[in-house]
């Protein structure tokens, strides 16, 4: 708020001087608004020079000064080789105009190229003091995975929060819809939960882009601007920044990658939540979310079952497991016996009915069953 304040005040000084001066020798008002207009683009051009790195400004710099000597040398050979008249003065000046120009751009994009740190001193830290923008998407805040990653301390660099998400975030938590509300009041949670995380440094920026309506073009012009990458879980967004050149970091491409790897063949096991869509299916989900069906498994709904992988599908959703379940296999192998001894105790002649404590008389066997489920 206080840099929008001493911009607006310097924008109005320049008017003001130029109204006094009256450089142009125009009326009062006219001359105002040159002076606006003036103060207006040199902020402008200010806010973009603070987004460039230093190598790009020291690029810049060193081709504007080379530039304009290699205009002086053109000036000189056009004032030896023309007379004196206007077509001299006004080729002159372009000449200049253009080589500054040329120097300024050319030496902005090569400024990359060189290396501050061996220049030691002030200079040395450039490298260690550039950051790493994040900026982050509408929604993946409103996801919540974010805080968790942050948490962990797997996110460097500064996260960046744009004005125009919070001001969208803040339209959902306002909405008239009950689902839409709890959406945007969790994401504003969430916001809460990032600026007390110690690892990561958050920063709201105020840029805006007026002539943008779309939220997704406004991040990606961001991007741009920051050269920073976009933190989101918006599958068009994702592919809209990658055709424009915009890193990105997809939350659910991660989380798929980080599910586990199942071969064909191991034993799993799984709790059967439901029936699946074909016939004598079951469904279940691990705790990732994976979706697992299982072959003959209908029965079993409601229940904790063992299972054998056949095989694994993995699509742009998530991934799929596809299993079996062998009743007899199960059935075989739950129930191991460990001992050859009897059950029960023999029954001595001469007495009838059941023994009172069969286990005084001898050792039953030592049987493993399955848990009740």
């Amino acid at each position: 708020m206080d840099v929008l304040l001493i911009r607006f005040l310097f924008v109005i000084i320049v008017g003001v001087i130029c109204s006094l001066i009256n450089p142009f020798g125009l009326a009062q008002i006219p001359t105002l608004a040159v002076g606006l207009v003036i103060g207006t683009a040199i902020i402008v051009f200010e806010w973009r020079l603070r987004a460039m790195s230093l190598k790009r400004l020291i690029g810049a710099a060193i081709g504007s000064v080379l530039g304009i000597f290699g205009a002086y040398l053109f000036a000189l050979v056009i004032r030896n080789s023309l007379p004196g008249s206007r077509v001299q003065s006004f080729l002159q000046i372009m000449v200049m105009l253009i080589m500054a120009y040329v120097g300024l751009a050319v030496g902005a994009n090569k400024g990359d190229l060189l290396n501050l740190a061996a220049l030691g001193g002030i200079f040395g830290g450039e490298k260690s003091g550039k950051k790493s923008y994040k900026i982050l998407d509408t929604s993946v805040i409103i996801d919540g995975r974010i805080a968790d990653i942050a948490e962990t301390g797997f996110l460097d660099g500064l996260i960046v929060i744009p004005q125009f998400v919070l001001r969208e975030l803040q339209l959902v938590a306002d909405s008239a819809d009950s689902l839409k509300r709890n959406r945007g009041r969790r994401g504003l949670d969430i916001l809460q939960r990032l600026q007390k995380t110690a690892s990561v440094q958050i920063q709201i920026v105020e840029d805006d882009f007026p002539s943008i309506r779309e939220v997704d073009m406004k991040l990606i012009e961001l991007a741009k601007l920051y050269e920073g990458k976009i933190l989101t879980n918006d599958f068009n967004l994702n592919k809209v920044a990658q055709l424009q050149g915009v890193a990105v970091l997809n939350i659910n491409e991660l989380a798929n990658s980080l599910k586990p790897i199942v071969l064909p063949g191991e034993v799993m096991r799984v709790f059967v939540l439901k029936e699946g869509k074909e016939y004598n299916q079951g469904v279940a989900y691990l705790d990732d979310g994976t979706m697992v069906v299982v072959d003959n498994a209908r029965k079993m709904i409601g229940k904790t079952i063992d299972i054998s992988v056949t095989s694994v599908l993995q699509t742009t959703a998530g991934k799929m497991i596809f299993g079996k379940w062998d009743e007899r296999g199960i059935s075989r192998h739950d129930i191991k016996v460990t001992s050859t001894a009897p059950l029960t105790a023999p029954v001595p002649s001469g007495i009838t009915g059941p023994p009172s404590d069969p286990a005084k008389k001898t050792a039953p066997a030592v049987v493993e069953r399955p848990a009740a489920d």
